[in-house]
Parts: C-alpha cells; structure tokens; sequence
C-alpha cells in the first residue's frame, strides 16, 4: 500500500482527500502516468469495440439491426459494470484476490431460487408476470439470500481463504443439488421454461428490464462511490483499518449490500456467468497499477465492458452463436481460477 493511502487513512479515512505531499515522487509520477494512459487506452478500446459491435456486418435494415444490437449492446455495457465493480469490491471485503460472488454460490443461489419460483408457482404463474416484475422479484430475493450469506460468510472467525473457498464450493453444490433434484419434478413445460432463464443470454433482452436493471446500476455506483476511499484503508486489513479510524463492519456491510444488488441486477438480467466477476477483477488489477478504489472501479469497469464486448463479437460473427459466451466465460475463468488457487497453495 503507497505512502499516500496511509496519510489518507490516516487524517481522515471517511473522507476524498489528497496527499499531504504537494508534488509526486518520480516513481509515483510514473505509475500515475501508465495509469492515466491505461485507462485512456481502455477507454479508446471500449469505444472501438462498441462501435465494430454495432455497425460490423450489417445487412437488411439498419434500424431493426440498430435497434437489436442497441439492446444487446446495453445489456453488456451494464452486465460489464455492474460485474466488474462488485467483484472487486468483494475481493478487497474478502482480503482474497480468488473470491467473487460467483465463486461463493451466488450463481448457483441464483438457479435455485428460479427453480423454487418455477416449482412452486408453475411456469405459467411465472410468465404472467412481466419482465419488469420478474426481474424485481428475482433481485430481491438474490439480494435478500445473498446478504445474509455474504454477512455470515465474512465474520471474523470465517475469514480464513481455504475455509471461504471451502463453504463456498459446499454452498454451490448444495444449490445446484437442490435445484436438479427439484428439476427432475418439474413437467416438461415447466423444465424447458426453467431451462430458458438459466443459461445466460445477451442475444434477447427486452427494453423495459434492460432500462431497470441500468437505473439500479448507476444508482448503485453512486452509492458505493464514497465508501471506495475506505476500502483503500480497509485493504489494509481489519485491525489496521480500525486503528485508522474506520468502523470496518458498517462500510463492510454497506458496500456487501450495495454488491448483492449489482451482482442481482447483472444475473437477473443475462442470468449466471460464475467465473466472469474473477478475470475482469483480475485483469483490472493487473492493468492498472494502483492501490485506489476508485480507479481500480473505473478499470474494472472498462474492461468489463471491453471483455463482454469482444467476446460477443467474437461468438457472434466468428463461431456463428454456436457457443454461448457464457460457456466460453466459464472455461476460461475456470481455468484461470485452478491457476490462482494453485499460486495460492503455493505461497
């Protein structure tokens, strides 16, 4: 941790505040500058990719192919946001570069809680409903089950990384037994609605859930904006950022609460992508050398973004949708994730 996060935390860590220094050594001038031209770079990178996205191999009508690609676009835009952020605030909650909400269950939580829905009130019960309404349903209920995990996850005797990694493994398997077993008892209309909103999709997204879900996304955001200068004193770990002043469990739980709703509005969205939240924070953190959450957010952002982006370009016009992106997603991550777990063992 820098110099001028301890000097930050130090004065007053509740609150956005400059380093005491007025100018920068050379090395911290230099890092801030790959910073700066980092996230120019991704800002460009985004931009193009956005771009090639939607105009890229249009044929027939423009406005049905704008209108298409426009929503598909959005979906991604705020997926890419609302994922990368959360999982990198959770990772500095956790103290554990290998964790994310979708390592911890929350994916399989998400199956679970459709199949219960489907179970119980029948697929047509189900399509009543509008998009808008299921949605809000869904994101209540993941954010409900999902603080009340995340807070008895993260108390102080439950910190430990292999235990974390443990639970959250035993939890994923739980959800997912529960919800075959609970499958297998579904008619076949019911299973085949069932399997439509548990494989993730961007390629159909209505405008209505798409408008909700970037609403609760943005506010999100601006709430947990002025809690990230703490969790750069709370990256220090808990004793630490306690004797700098910070009340480690209430910012603790504001910024768990204000990531079970971003990572619910994402997955209620598209629907589950497990190992999605683990490469973009990851990446983010490789890409932009930098200790302050605030940046680090903006990062994560873009290239969540940037990664969704490309990678539905990528299934879109170079493998035909043959194969889900989320598929693609999940070997990736989850390979990723047998490396850092293997680092880990290793340190």
């Amino acid at each position: 941790m820098s110099a001028s996060v301890l000097s930050r935390g130090a004065a007053d860590p509740g609150e956005a505040t400059e380093p005491a220094t007025p100018h920068r050594s050379p090395v911290e001038a230099r890092r801030w500058r790959r910073v700066t031209v980092t996230l120019l770079v991704l800002v460009g990178l985004c931009a193009a990719a956005c771009a090639a996205y939607l105009v890229f191999n249009v044929r027939g009508n423009w406005t049905y192919a704008m209108n298409l690609r426009g929503r598909q676009l959005g979906a991604l835009v705020v997926v890419g946001v609302a994922v990368g952020v959360s999982s990198l605030v959770f990772q500095t909650v956790s103290g554990s570069r290998i964790l994310t909400p979708g390592v911890m269950g929350f994916d399989a939580l998400y199956a679970f809680i459709q199949t219960v829905i489907v179970f119980t009130l029948g697929a047509g019960t189900l399509q009543l409903l509008g998009v808008v309404e299921q949605f809000l349903l869904n994101a209540v209920l993941l954010a409900a089950f999902g603080m009340l995990l995340f807070r008895w996850l993260f108390r102080a005797h439950s910190r430990n990384l292999f235990v974390l990694v443990l639970v959250g493994i035993v939890l994923g398997g739980l959800f997912s037994s529960l919800s075959s077993f609970a499958s297998r008892l579904l008619s076949p209309d019911d299973y085949l609605t069932l399997q439509a909103v548990l494989f993730a999709s961007f390629t159909t997204v209505d405008l209505d859930l798409l408008l909700a879900c970037a609403v609760v996304t943005v506010v999100s955001c601006l709430v947990l904006w002025p809690l990230l200068r703490r969790l750069d004193v709370i990256d220090l770990g808990r004793d630490r950022a306690t004797s700098l002043g910070v009340d480690h469990h209430k910012v603790v739980t504001r910024v768990l609460l204000v990531v079970t709703v971003l990572v619910a509005t994402s997955t209620a969205l598209v629907g589950p992508m497990v190992f999605l939240g683990l490469l973009i924070a990851n990446l983010a953190r490789q890409l932009v050398p930098t200790h302050e959450h605030r940046v680090l957010a903006v990062g994560a952002a873009l290239v969540g973004v940037l990664a969704l982006v490309l990678g539905q370009f990528v299934v879109l016009h170079g493998l035909g949708l043959s194969v889900p992106l989320s598929v693609v997603i999940n070997l990736v991550g989850g390979l990723y994730f047998l490396v850092l777990l293997v680092k880990a063992v290793r340190l």
